[in-house]
């Protein structure tokens, strides 16, 4: 079956004749170019190589118009013709009958359309590569849109998923860089993604949440999900009226100001990543919109919240330092800090990595800052560091994927986009914001009650590992008198931690009043004073027990 789907992905590129789109000055591998031979078999199409280009990825199925619609936000990887040909594949798939649509609304939901719905358009709003949207009113007088998910695509999803996963996997065994590159857990991550996006429960827990973070802010409106009607293959949600983010025609003669728009987006990028650690990742035009009630002061809307991006503490602290030190031009940081997050292996010579890094990034530099690519400089970091051993992190793929997103959607709107101009200080606000002391002050609040609770555990823990430890060996008389040594101290110190607690509680008490000043509860002598009597009340308690 895998042979059979892959000799029909040949084909539909060859019945297209994609190898038109292949500029001549390329190199190319002698099997590609007798692969690339046999598409002269067919006859070339009436269509324009960007219109075979786009009918290709839509007659190959979902999986590869995702990737197309990932393409189409890429202005300045391709030409005018191509990305205009792309952007259909956002909202224009050829939708499914209208009939099936009723059908399957109405088992999912298990009422008649008419119950529901006061008016429902059999005609698509919009139809796109998973499912397709229809506009209605309920019965209680909102108007909504309801999103069905496509019949028979999960098939359809399983089997170009099993194909992609078995040609990782040969990648892996048969070329030297497939394991740096981590092709299959690269696949299984966008397998993961991609199935996510059939259950439209998860994409409306996901709108909800979105929802939930932007609540009160006048930067970004997340419609409002009507969960009485949300099923694994239905779901409906408020209707929201804007304008297209790709529609600059329209933009320009409502005189918005584009240039607050672009860097809007980047700044609301960076909040989802950093300070709510839950990032929309699929931001194509398709899924974004613009208010522009007020033109000079517009917002955006956010739709199709079915794949979502977060990070552990490590990799937004590893990410956030990288991109400063890039803005800092601190080559000798980024080196170092690319080692400190294993992202390359510890051996590396990291005066020679800076190096390469310096190679890379200082001509990108000399230009213009609007002439400068995020998204190239990291491809051709990428390619420069594979000498280092440098591997894929899978985890990071999304962000990557959705910062390229965000830049090429950015520079659409406005040209002269400065990525870093809003980047730079958003970041130093957040490094500082997350290393001050309110931070601290908020992690040890958070985090005492249990520490205080372990506190008496300690010992016995200790106990359990030093005889885990003592088992793996034969004991000798002296390991076994000094193991009850141990065990005997170690219980005195298990009764005294009980009062220990006390003490330290009191410790803790302390240090939270010492920070009232900074709040304005307390005056700096009335704080000094409780400082001093709890400290030193600690300090007793911790001496007589010692």
């Amino acid at each position: 079956m895998r042979l059979l789907r892959l000799l029909q992905i040949v084909t539909h590129l060859a019945r297209h004749r994609l190898d038109r789109l292949l500029p001549k000055e390329i190199k190319l591998s002698f099997w590609v170019r007798f692969v690339l031979l046999t598409f002269h078999f067919f006859p070339k199409p009436k269509d324009s190589p960007e219109v075979s280009f786009r009918l290709a990825l839509e007659r190959l199925g979902p999986i590869f118009i995702k990737f197309g619609q990932i393409l189409s936000t890429r202005r300045d990887l391709f030409t005018t013709e191509i990305i205009n040909e792309l952007e259909k594949l956002q909202d224009q798939v050829a939708p499914f009958s209208s009939k099936i649509a009723r059908q399957i609304i109405e088992r999912e939901v298990s009422y008649p359309i008419e119950t529901i719905f006061t008016n429902f358009n059999n005609v698509p709003l919009a139809s796109a590569s998973i499912a397709q949207i229809h506009e209605a009113k309920l019965r209680s007088g909102e108007d909504v849109v309801v999103k069905v998910v496509r019949p028979g695509i999960d098939e359809t999803i399983k089997r170009d998923i099993r194909l992609m996963l078995f040609l990782a996997r040969c990648l892996e065994l048969y070329w030297r860089e497939g394991k740096r590159l981590h092709a299959f857990d690269v696949v299984k991550d966008y397998e993961n993604t991609i199935t996510n996006e059939l259950n439209l429960q998860l994409e409306a827990a996901n709108t909800a949440t979105l929802r939930k973070n932007w609540l009160g802010s006048n930067d970004l409106y997340v419609p409002e999900i009507y969960w009485e009607y949300c099923t694994l293959r239905v779901m409906v949600i408020e209707r929201i009226y804007g304008i297209r983010s790709n529609n600059i025609a329209l933009l320009n003669q409502k005189e918005v100001d584009l240039k607050k728009l672009a860097h809007l987006g980047v700044n609301i990028f960076f909040t989802q990543v950093f300070e709510h650690n839950f990032f929309h990742a699929d931001m194509h035009p398709g899924n974004v919109f613009i208010d522009i009630s007020d033109p000079k002061d517009p917002s955006y809307i956010a739709l199709d919240c079915a794949i979502i991006g977060s990070l552990s503490t490590e990799d937004k602290d590893y990410l956030a330092q990288n991109l400063l030190a890039f803005f800092h031009q601190d080559y000798a940081e980024v080196a170092r800090l690319h080692v400190a997050s294993g992202w390359v292996p510890a051996k590396t010579n990291l005066k020679e990595f800076e190096s390469i890094i310096r190679s890379v990034c200082e001509p990108v530099f000399q230009k213009p800052i609007k002439d400068i690519s995020f998204g190239k400089l990291l491809v051709n970091l990428f390619r420069t560091a594979r000498q280092f051993e440098m591997e894929v992190q899978p985890q990071l793929v999304l962000l990557q994927k959705t910062l390229l997103n965000i830049e090429g959607m950015g520079r659409q709107i406005y040209p002269d986009l400065d990525l870093w101009e809003t980047a730079a200080p958003f970041m130093e606000r957040w490094m500082r914001s997350r290393y001050g002391a309110q931070s601290l002050l908020k992690s040890f609040r958070e985090n005492a009650s249990r520490w205080i609770h372990q506190l008496p555990q300690l010992p016995d823990l200790a106990l359990g590992a030093l005889e885990e430890i003592n088992l793996l060996g034969k004991k000798s008389d002296e390991q076994t008198l000094i193991l009850a040594e141990i065990k005997a101290h170690l219980h005195r110190e298990s009764k005294k931690a009980r009062y220990t607690k006390i003490g330290t509680i009191t410790l803790v008490a302390a240090i939270f009043i010492s920070f009232l000043p900074l709040s304005g509860y307390a005056t700096v002598t009335e704080v000094l004073v409780g400082t001093s009597v709890l400290g030193s009340f600690a300090v007793y308690w911790l001496y007589s027990q010692s």
